[in-house]
């Protein structure tokens, strides 16, 4: 037997991702990969601060202080944001969850690991496109190549159904209903199915990208492939959203000061749904989402919305009813008000 399983740490490694988490918890694989990789940084991250090979670490070297090292290294050298540093912290707390509830001679030590807090980030404001951007960056696209078909096709699902980019780089043939009442499976978050309605004119378009790939609609074939005809990637997508925006901005240049990344196609389809008058549950339904409050910042973000409602305010006098007194209390003033 390897000596990096006769250890503690080796044999929760081993057993939490072939055993815990993809049969006892059904993780999704994405999560998985996701978790593997904050704790394939760990462990090199201490084998080379520690001077020995990864398999002489055992479950006393990840303590708090050794994590605590490992996040600043994150944010001073790999020049991580806060954000990413606390999906590695979530990724650490979760094996020490399950640590703590298979190990309990090391409990102590999962809980001092539990303990370390994740760092607040700042919030940005959310990127989006309006419909008229959205209509350039397509009329830029040429879709008499196949390539063109392809990111057009693209494009147009993402804002018709919201989806997350994983959502779509997953999407086959068999997802798609392209008869009446035309619809597409989505399988988000959590491994949740929900079904998308299409425009007419998005099922059109996915009509003629099956036509053209010659697909069969009860195959498992993916919808969205690259050059080498293998399944886009996230990447994949947000190099092709890259490109299509450095296109259209040549025409619109106001479109060379968007942020734009895939997500910013999921938040746009929220914004256009809440311009058009469709209520925030709803809303929330349609993207997936998992708590209503996730969607209540959909209600924050769009500047026309909110002069609307300041319109209808009637303003404050630019002088209180009672001025400030040569020497009143302070209980009299907030009376006053």
């Amino acid at each position: 037997m390897r000596k990096s399983l006769t250890n503690a740490l080796g044999t929760v490694l081993r057993d939490y991702f072939t055993d815990h988490l993809p049969r006892v918890r059904g993780t999704s694989p994405h999560t998985i990969h996701s978790y593997r990789d904050s704790l394939m940084l760990l462990l090199r991250f201490l084998s080379a601060r520690s001077k020995r090979p990864v398999t002489e670490l055992d479950l006393k070297d990840v303590d708090p202080p050794a994590i605590l090292a490992f996040l600043a290294y994150l944010e001073n050298e790999r020049k991580n944001g806060a954000a990413t540093r606390n999906v590695r912290l979530s990724a650490i707390h979760a094996l020490f969850r399950y640590v703590a509830s298979r190990n309990p001679e090391h409990l102590h030590l999962a809980q001092r690991v539990l303990a370390i807090p994740f760092k607040r980030t700042a919030q940005r404001a959310i990127d989006y496109l309006e419909r008229e951007e959205i209509d350039s960056i397509l009329k830029a696209i040429d879709r008499s190549t196949p390539k063109g078909s392809r990111d057009y096709a693209l494009l147009a699902t993402m804002f018709n159904t919201g989806a997350r980019v994983q959502e779509i780089a997953d999407l086959r043939a068999c997802d798609l209903q392209l008869t009446k009442p035309f619809q597409v499976r989505l399988f988000g978050k959590g491994r949740k199915e929900r079904y998308c309605p299409l425009w007419p004119q998005t099922a059109a378009v996915l009509r003629a990208l099956c036509k053209e790939r010659n697909l069969d609609f009860r195959s498992q074939v993916h919808l969205f492939l690259n050059h080498r005809n293998e399944p886009l990637t996230r990447f994949g997508i947000r190099y092709i959203l890259g490109r299509r925006r450095d296109r259209a901005s040549q025409n619109a240049l106001h479109l060379r000061k968007k942020r734009l990344h895939p997500h910013s196609m999921r938040h746009s389809t929220a914004v256009a749904l809440l311009k058009s008058g469709v209520d925030l549950s709803t809303i929330s339904h349609y993207l997936g989402h998992a708590s209503l409050t996730t969607t209540n910042r959909y209600a924050k973000i769009d500047l026309e919305m909110k002069r609307k409602a300041i319109a209808r305010v009637k303003p404050v006098s630019r002088q209180s009813h009672k001025p400030w007194s040569t020497n009143p209390t302070i209980l009299d003033w907030l009376e006053s008000l």
